[in-house]
């Protein structure tokens, strides 16, 4: 597919994906969405590729939220599928990737935008960002995965407000309830997703992949977590990843593992 919405770079193992609608504040309208659900299904396909550090262009937004000119006139027939087609194409897509996806979020991120930003695995924050949903101002909640994946970060009391008042907080405050992982200064944002990406590059990529799984299903109501950790780890003894790894460790050398 030829991208007109982002940019997709790769740079060694990492693939740097850029929302790239600044003169819009990166709001995601459904070609963007098609785009992203493109690009993030290559990714999965791609061994060359061990990460994703997704980010949105300019300095002002992460993305602003949805293109709201797209669905101002739909139909609950229509809004249910715009939610559906959305969670299992991009967001869902996203939380499932066997690949770690680390939002480097340099601006607003409101809306869609957050909800992007938390379908991700890792959020790294820039000290100017704000967060948040401001869907109960045009008659909606978050349809894209919000309501749960806040509730599941920060808690059912802190996601109520945050949702109902649909105030915007500060990156240090997000930082502070658990909505990001790190709170940076803004010129250090990449610098940081990507040194998180140097610890991460040296372990087996087939156990972070099954980890990813693993702790996804702890927060998934109709799945045993515990009995898919048991799975994921007994898979991991079946990897050459493994016998390198215990080896390494026997032989007290680094090891070099090779996602087999």
């Amino acid at each position: 597919m030829d991208y007109q919405n982002i940019k997709a770079e790769q740079k060694d193992s990492l693939l740097y994906v850029t929302i790239n609608r600044a003169e819009k504040l990166n709001a995601l309208n459904k070609a963007t969405l098609l785009e992203l659900a493109d690009v993030f299904s290559g990714v999965t396909l791609n061994e060359e590729i061990r990460g994703v550090i997704l980010t949105g262009a300019g300095e002002k937004a992460f993305v602003a939220g949805a293109d709201i000119s797209e669905f101002a006139q739909y139909t609950v027939e229509e809004g249910e599928q715009l939610s559906r087609t959305g969670h299992a194409d991009v967001f869902d897509a996203i939380e499932n990737c066997p690949k770690p996806v680390i939002a480097a979020i340099n601006g607003f991120a409101l809306g869609g935008g957050l909800e992007l930003a938390m379908a991700c695995h890792i959020r790294i924050a820039a000290d100017t960002a704000k967060l948040g949903l401001p869907e109960v101002t045009l008659g909606l909640i978050p349809g894209y995965g919000g309501t749960q994946r806040l509730t599941q970060l920060v808690g059912k009391g802190r996601a109520f407000e945050m949702i109902a008042t649909a105030d915007m907080i500060s990156a240090s405050k997000a930082e502070e309830i658990g909505l990001v992982n790190y709170c940076v200064p803004a010129a250090a944002l990449l610098q940081k997703a990507e040194e998180l990406f140097q610890k991460i590059l040296l372990r087996a990529p087939l156990a972070v992949a099954a980890a990813i799984t693993a702790t996804n299903a702890a927060v998934k109501k109709d799945v045993d977590g515990f009995e898919v950790e048991i799975k994921e780890f007994g898979s991991c003894f079946g990897t050459a990843d493994f016998k390198e790894g215990v080896n390494a460790f026997l032989e007290k050398r680094k090891p070099r593992f090779n996602g087999k």
